[in-house]
């Protein structure tokens, strides 16, 4: 019988972990040294990656008119919350992990094109707000078909085609990368 090797990933989205490590993403790959999680004992899992999109705003005011914003977005990978198994471990099922936090980078490049379009009114914050949901909701929902359609990296035709089409995004979004 064929053993199913199943990747779980958690996503954080719009929290910070101020108590936890964090590792913002860049165009260094992630290693299993960054996987400092204890393993779930009762999960059928071999890794789980936690990633997500942390946002914060600030406004300023003229009286109690906003006449300004600025934004923070950044694409998380928590080290502590992340783990694997090291005896079923290997390098296919790392590029499956790094491919879910390079996903949480993607949307976070969407967020930051999608605020840089808002024009300062007196309803940004609503409007930033709202995008934010969207953002998380877009970014788990990709998350899901990935894990879905890859089957947890077992698929390795559709493994290739998601890295294949999320470098592509990326590119599209070059000018939004966190730096």
């Amino acid at each position: 019988m064929k053993n199913l090797l199943i990747i779980l990933t958690l996503f954080f989205l719009g929290s910070t972990f101020n108590e936890d490590e964090s590792v913002t993403w860049s165009e260094a790959k992630l290693t299993w040294v960054d996987f400092k999680g204890a393993p779930d004992s009762e999960s059928d899992a071999v890794a789980l990656t936690a990633s997500g999109i942390t946002f914060g705003y600030s406004v300023k005011t003229s009286g109690e008119r906003i006449v300004d914003f600025s934004t923070t977005v950044e694409a998380h990978f928590y080290p502590n919350k992340s783990w694997y198994l090291k005896d079923k471990a290997n390098a296919h099922i790392l590029a499956h992990e790094q491919l879910h936090f390079d996903i949480t980078e993607l949307y976070a490049r969407q967020f930051r094109a999608q605020i840089k379009k808002l024009k300062v009114n007196q309803n940004v914050k609503a409007q930033m707000n709202r995008l934010h949901a969207t953002i998380n909701e877009a970014v788990n929902d990709t998350q899901r078909r990935y894990d879905e359609e890859t089957d947890h990296s077992m698929n390795r035709e559709m493994q290739k085609e998601w890295g294949i089409t999320i470098q592509k995004e990326l590119s599209k979004f070059e000018d939004y990368k966190s730096l």
